[in-house]
């Protein structure tokens, strides 16, 4: 089975999803399943993993009735408040609901660089395993150190670096970001989604090579067998459309063997989110 570990819907308000902000206008509007299938059909895809845009229940409310009625989303990434006193009641609810499979918080947002180690922040991502539930670990690469202290004082919680740690490639300058995947990816219990490039490469005049160096590192760090792709639909489309970034995924692995690719573009995700 073939999945894109890394997708979004959301019905579009511009209050609660400020970050979409007027430089990309062209994803200021609604983005449901019916947008989705079509895309992932003409890619021959399977399946997706819906990751949650926002910080609220209510999200999880919206992405969960999705998959419900949609059979190709095959898993949700979701949120909870991970610091709240009652986060273990909260986990045991989402156990209900069996495509519920991992949370997020959007660290990457967070003017403490450094809140993935609040003690009370740790506390609930404690609380993660005893219910089998994965963490998707989304930041910046400045936030590197931190991430790899965070996966260290967890070694048996899965955790997956989404859109490989948001590296500048519209820069070139892979100096710093490469020492800190390279630590992160040296503990077993991290993974890494081969996702989010084009956005942070140059929008309007990328070129597949400017991602070698980036897609070269994140490969001789986790190995083929830690990797999973992942379209970030649909905000990919301010720099790039579906097709485009799934073929030069597809380009770049194709001189891979046949389970490597296999296992970039669905088992691996499978065996991570239990799909």
């Amino acid at each position: 089975m073939r999945i894109d570990a890394h997708q979004h819907f959301w019905k579009f308000d511009p209050v609660r999803d400020s970050w979409i902000d007027a430089t990309m206008a062209t994803i200021q509007r609604d983005f449901f399943p019916g947008d989705l299938k079509p895309l992932l059909d003409a890619q021959g895809i399977d399946g997706c993993v819906v990751v949650q845009s926002d910080q609220s229940e209510a999200e999880n409310v919206f992405q969960l009735k999705h998959s419900e009625g949609h059979d190709f989303i095959k898993g949700v990434v979701g949120w909870v408040d991970l610091q709240a006193e009652d986060v273990e009641d909260q986990l045991a609810h989402y156990k209900s609901f069996p495509k519920m499979k991992g949370f997020r918080h959007v660290l990457q947002g967070e003017p403490k660089r450094d809140y993935m180690l609040n003690p009370a922040f740790m506390r609930g991502v404690g609380k993660l395993k005893k219910f089998g539930y994965t963490y998707d670990i989304l930041i910046h690469q400045d936030q590197l150190a931190y991430a790899e202290k965070f996966a260290k004082a967890f070694p048996d919680q899965p955790f997956v670096l989404d859109h490989i740690a948001k590296p500048s490639i519209r820069t070139g300058d892979l100096s710093s970001w490469k020492k800190g995947i390279q630590a992160l990816a040296a503990h077993d219990n991290v993974w890494c989604k081969v996702s989010g490039m084009v956005t942070e490469a140059d929008w309007k005049h990328w070129k597949p090579a400017d991602f070698v160096p980036y897609l070269d590192t994140v490969v001789e760090a986790f190995e083929t067998h830690r990797l999973m792709f992942g379209s970030d639909w649909p905000v990919c489309l301010v720099a790039a459309s579906y097709a485009e970034v799934h073929d030069l995924a597809k380009k770049y692995f194709s001189p891979f063997s046949t389970s490597e690719q296999a296992a970039i573009f669905g088992t691996n995700a499978m065996k991570f989110y239990n799909l």
